[in-house]
């Protein structure tokens, strides 16, 4: 339900007061994160979210913090590894604010490829089949990394509350309209009235393209649908581990429940879910991993993910006072505490403890030059 929430502003000698430190739009999880790194900077930081905080693809994805996967982009290893470095922190810091527990629900991975890097092992058949009886390797090699998972619901749960015991202004439904930036600083439009503020984040998501959130700039972020299901699995064989190849994941809840994930979809805002789509995702699993043919499907959902024409995330200042850190596509959870740093440092002056040249918006505009015919 929307929230009746007017912010009034106060106009002296022609001029608007400031009355926050950094607005930021969107309550998911780089939004939230980066609100309670600034907020334990010592700056006032006031954050709308147009929904529910953490009910997005913060709430829908899978949760693991898959920095050293095979698969993903070269240009996100450093900011990867700064962010399972700083995991163990943030977390302890949310569970110390929020009074809630975050356990990892598992510590391995089980990688499947069709092209494993040099720096990899591949495991001997019968080494995979230990960690996952029952495992159909379907002639990929496998290999064993030492990566983490975590519920993004006991997240969802913790994050927000954590945030609000920093001092962090958090206002549900209600949405962020048009921002403008001159003077000292910006002026946020909302739903519920204009606020000011030194600087403005936006971590909107799949959102974070729209006219409102985009304050003028380009910004190709666009859903990237992914549908889901969980399933419960009775008897004794049971995965300890994550199984994942390029195609599908099985990842370990605890107590016989497996999430199974995902399909990649370019449907705009829909988050309609098609059991033909899950039944075709559940067969897959169960062929990679058999026990699985024995399983219950218990939940189906699906989330929008924020996605880029090139998969990496836009972590970037693009106007004076407005920084957007948005589009990290299947890697926000565990991008989330290393966009929070940046984040904090651009606004800070200080120099990013990571290079973050591939994460510029303007990255894109040579791609916009090419689609059009332009100079």
């Amino acid at each position: 339900m929307w929230q009746t929430l007017r912010i009034e502003i106060v106009i002296q000698r022609n001029e608007t007061a400031t009355r926050a430190d950094v607005v930021i739009a969107g309550a998911g999880i780089i939004g939230l994160a980066t609100a309670l790194a600034l907020a334990d900077a010592g700056l006032h930081v006031v954050v709308f979210e147009r929904g529910t905080a953490m009910s997005e693809s913060s709430w829908a994805a899978a949760g693991m913090l898959a920095g050293c996967d095979p698969e993903n982009p070269a240009a996100l290893r450093e900011l990867s590894l700064l962010s399972l470095a700083l995991y163990p922190e943030f977390l302890a810091r949310i569970e110390e604010l929020s009074g809630e527990t975050i356990p990892l629900r598992t510590r391995q991975t089980l990688q499947g490829t069709d092209h494993l890097p040099f720096d990899l092992r591949a495991l001997k058949a019968a080494e995979a089949e230990a960690l996952a009886p029952g495992l159909r390797t379907g002639g990929q090699s496998f290999t064993l990394l030492d990566e983490h998972s975590l519920d993004p619901r006991d997240l969802g749960q913790a994050l927000p509350a954590a945030a609000r015991a920093a001092g962090v202004e958090l206002h549900e439904g209600v949405a962020v309209n048009a921002v403008h930036s001159g003077g000292d600083g910006v002026v946020v439009e909302t739903t519920a009235g204009p606020l000011t503020a030194r600087h403005f984040v936006n971590a909107a998501g799949a959102w974070a393209g729209s006219p409102g959130t985009s304050a003028g700039a380009s910004l190709p972020v666009a859903p990237r649908k992914g549908q889901m299901l969980a399933v419960e699995l009775p008897g004794e064989v049971q995965l300890r581990c994550v199984l994942r190849t390029p195609e599908l994941y099985i990842v370990p809840r605890g107590g016989g429940r497996y999430v199974i994930g995902a399909t990649v979809e370019d449907l705009g805002f829909d988050k309609q879910v098609f059991p033909a789509q899950i039944d075709a995702l559940l067969a897959s699993a169960a062929t990679l991993w058999t026990p699985l043919r024995g399983a219950r499907i218990v939940e189906t959902w699906a989330g929008l993910r924020p996605g880029t024409a090139d998969g990496l995330p836009v972590i970037d200042r693009v106007a004076p006072g407005i920084l957007v850190a948005a589009g990290h596509f299947r890697n926000g959870i565990l991008l989330a505490p290393a966009t929070a740093r940046a984040v904090r440092e651009l606004i800070g002056g200080r120099r990013p403890a990571v290079e973050l040249s591939a994460f510029r918006a303007n990255r894109f505009d040579g791609m916009k030059d090419a689609e059009t015919g332009q100079a």
